[in-house]
C-alpha cells in the first residue's frame, strides 16, 4: 500500500514554515557579501566607490566629533585637500555647528547612519526609519541634502540597500583602508596598510572620530595623512571628495599609470608621526 513515511509530512510542515524565514535572512544577509573588497571591486565597481583614474577619493567615517574632527579639518586645509565625511545622524544633531564648519570648509557630508548599529537581525523598517532621519539631520543643519551612504562597518544588508535606493542615496564603500581602528593603529601601520591597495581611481576609508572604535586610535589617521596625500599627488593623481571622483562614470584603467611602492608612502612616517604622539 502506497503511503507518507512517518514523519514527512511534519517534515514538510515545518519546512513550508521555515521557508519565508530563510527567504527572509536570504534577502538580509545576502546582499552583505558586498563587503568583501575584491568581490565588489571586480563585480560592483561603483559601489567599491572606483572613479576617474587620476584622482582618489578620500573619505572619512563616524563623525563629526569635537575631539578628533577640528584636526583633522585644519590638516586637511594645510594641505589643501577636500574631503567626504559620513556622519551620523545622532552626533549631527549633538554637533550641529561643528557638521557646519565641516560642510563650510568646502567638504562633502554622506550619511553613516542614525547610530553606528549593528545589524545582525533583519529589520527593514527601523533601517529605513534611522536612515531617513539621518538624511534631515544633515539636510537641516547643513542646508544641503547628502548624497552618499556608506552603512556602519561597511554592511550593506538588504534592508539598508533598499532604505539607501528608496532615499535617493547612492551606495559606496571603498577600494583601500588604513585599518585604523585598533588600539594598535599608528601612522606607520596605517600608511602601509593604505599603501598596499592605493591606487588611481581608489576610494580610501580613515576614520576621523573612535566613536566605534579603539579610544584615541584617530591619531594615527590624522598622523598618516600628509604622507598618504604626498604619495598620491606624487603619482600623479588629485585628492578629493566623492563628488570629484566620478563614480561610475570613468572606470580606472586596468594598469594605473603609476602606483606608489609602499615605501614611497611610509618615508613621510616621521613628518606624519608628530601630532598622533600628542594625548588625546
Amino acid at each position: 500500500m502506497g503511503g507518507t513515511a512517518p514523519g514527512g509530512g511534519t517534515a514538510r510542515t515545518v519546512a513550508a514554515a521555515l521557508a519565508p524565514l530563510a527567504a527572509v535572512a536570504a534577502a538580509h544577509i545576502v546582499p552583505a557579501a558586498t563587503w568583501l573588497p575584491r568581490f565588489r571591486s571586480a563585480c560592483l565597481p561603483r559601489l567599491a566607490g572606483l572613479g576617474h583614474p587620476g584622482h582618489v577619493a578620500l573619505t572619512f567615517d563616524d563623525g563629526p566629533d569635537p575631539a578628533s574632527t577640528p584636526r583633522f579639518l585644519d590638516e586637511l586645509d594645510r594641505l589643501g585637500v577636500r574631503a567626504t565625511f559620513f556622519v551620523l545622524g545622532e552626533s549631527v544633531v549633538r554637533h550641529p555647528e561643528l557638521t557646519r564648519d565641516i560642510a563650510g570648509r568646502g567638504h562633502e557630508l554622506g550619511v553613516h547612519g542614525w547610530t553606528h548599529s549593528r545589524p545582525w537581525l533583519p529589520a527593514p523598517g527601523r533601517d529605513l526609519r534611522e536612515t531617513a532621519r539621518a538624511v534631515r539631520a544633515v539636510h537641516e543643519v547643513t542646508g544641503t541634502r547628502p548624497v552618499w551612504y556608506r552603512p556602519p562597518y561597511g554592511i550593506l544588508t538588504g534592508g539598508r540597500w533598499a532604505a539607501a535606493r528608496r532615499l535617493g542615496l547612492r551606495p559606496v564603500l571603498w577600494t583601500a583602508w588604513g585599518r585604523d581602528w585598533t588600539a594598535e593603529a599608528t601612522p606607520a601601520s596605517v600608511e602601509a596598510t593604505l599603501g598596499a591597495d592605493l591606487r588611481g581611481g581608489g576610494a580610501v576609508l580613515l576614520h576621523d572620530s573612535d566613536r566605534a572604535s579603539a579610544p584615541g586610535c584617530w591619531h594615527a589617521a590624522l598622523g598618516a595623512l600628509p604622507a598618504l596625500v604626498t604619495a598620491c599627488r606624487d603619482a600623479g593623481w588629485e585628492v578629493g571628495p566623492l563628488s570629484d571622483h566620478g563614480v561610475g562614470r570613468n572606470r580606472p584603467a586596468r594598469t594605473p599609470d603609476r602606483r606608489p611602492h609602499r615605501h614611497e608612502i611610509e618615508q613621510h612616517t616621521h613628518h606624519a608621526a608628530a601630532p598622533a604622539a600628542e594625548p588625546r
